[in-house]
């Protein structure tokens, strides 16, 4: 079953949680700088589903991973740094922490937790049986609940045992995070190809071919930008000067083109760039069109017609899907393009005339630093469950939560 179709799924309003254990996958791998969250994004999205089971009375037992210990202890990596942060955003509720995940001390401290409290349980991965899908790890942490939550999206992709392993003994439902990410994905492709433009940016055509191979047989249009347009372009037969190109993979980007026109989806590349001479911020740069562009010229942003030209193209099509940036945005002012084509979509969005998608880290730092992140209809924080989302791939995750 693939929720691409819009298949249905658990939904936690429809379950009993009064007087239950719910157990809640969370993903609140957070960066920590000198000792401080950088970016609590991660934790205030699983907010609202912790603090409506509380408020109805369940036993909520937390539970994430945190970095890559490797199935071993590592105390920079200990849920007990997130703790004081989870205390704050739900307020009255009362948090508390043990320092396992599994055993005797968890089975007593969650004993001990009252109805209507939180019980944050320490980091996943410091078992290697949590990335094993250990069946015997699975067990023992369904054992402490009644129910089981999927509020980590971003995780879905990966069959471990918190994501996999437990819905598989426990009765399942999305948290609200979660369905607010199915629900709104599952938009993309509700109607049909006819109103879809994809956006993919980013450098590697390498990353994203089987994720432009899908897009290719579901999608009117897709434009293609960053470092990945340079490898298009360079197929094409386009010269490209020093830009990054992954010229290896010319007969990949000449097929993806020749997918598209069997399926009769339209594939824009930049018309002209900016360039410059040596790849720094504020670098002395122009602005050429594709077939001016010099042998000692290195390709960093989309030119002013191929922004104009992208805001006419989203004005064709309902619903956009945006993943990867299109140009050298960390280098100013080299984010214009990427920035410029944000401002497009969220002033269609507003106007109500565009539901706009979008994911990926970098993407979604572009659109935070023009501060539209509010003007998207919606902006997934999932990287990788993103991308095979909209490759076509059933999450092992996601379709746990359909039993």
């Amino acid at each position: 079953m693939n929720l691409n179709t819009g298949s249905s799924f658990n939904r936690l309003k429809n379950c009993v949680v009064s007087d239950k254990n719910v157990i809640v996958r969370v993903d609140i791998n957070v960066p920590i700088i000198n000792g401080k969250i950088e970016d609590d994004t991660r934790i205030k999205a699983v907010i609202p589903t912790l603090v409506y089971l509380a408020k109805n009375q369940a036993k909520v037992i937390v539970i994430s991973h945190f970095g890559r210990p490797e199935g071993k202890i590592e105390p920079s990596m200990s849920i007990a740094r997130l703790v004081a942060r989870v205390q704050e955003l739900l307020g009255s509720i009362k948090v508390h922490f043990v320092d396992d995940c599994i055993g005797e001390k968890v089975q007593k401290a969650v004993a001990a937790t009252n109805y209507g409290e939180v019980i944050m349980l320490e980091n996943l991965r410091f078992y290697e049986q949590e990335t094993k899908n250990d069946a015997e790890f699975s067990r023992q942490l369904a054992s402490f609940a009644n129910l089981y939550v999927n509020d980590a999206f971003s995780c879905s992709h990966r069959a471990h045992a918190s994501i996999v392993g437990i819905p598989a003994i426990l009765k399942s439902a999305a948290g609200f995070q979660m369905e607010t990410e199915l629900d709104n994905l599952n938009k993309i492709f509700a109607n049909g190809s006819n109103n879809l433009i994809a956006a993919i940016g980013g450098a590697k055509v390498s990353s994203k071919i089987d994720l432009l191979n899908s897009l290719a047989s579901k999608a009117q249009t897709i434009v293609v930008g960053g470092g990945m347009a340079n490898t298009f372009l360079y197929a094409s037969g386009k010269n490209i000067g020093k830009s990054l190109c992954e010229k290896e993979l010319k007969d990949v980007a000449l097929k993806i083109i020749e997918t598209a026109k069997q399926h009769k989806c339209r594939l824009i590349l930049p018309s002209d760039v900016v360039v410059v001479k040596k790849f720094e911020a504020n670098a002395p740069h122009k602005t050429v069109v594709i077939d001016e562009v010099s042998y000692d010229d290195i390709i960093v942003d989309l030119g002013k017609n191929s922004i104009k030209n992208l805001g006419e193209e989203l004005k064709k099509h309902r619903i956009l899907v945006w993943n990867g940036p299109f140009g050298a945005f960390e280098l100013k002012p080299f984010n214009l393009g990427t920035e410029g084509f944000a401002h497009i979509a969220a002033e269609l969005t507003k106007a109500k005339k565009l539901i706009s998608i979008a994911g990926g880290g970098d993407s979604v730092s572009a659109i935070n630093s023009a501060g539209l992140a509010n003007d998207f209809t919606y902006i997934s924080t999932a990287g990788g469950a993103f991308l095979e989302w909209l490759e076509g791939k059933n999450l092992p995750g996601i379709m746990m939560l359909t039993n």
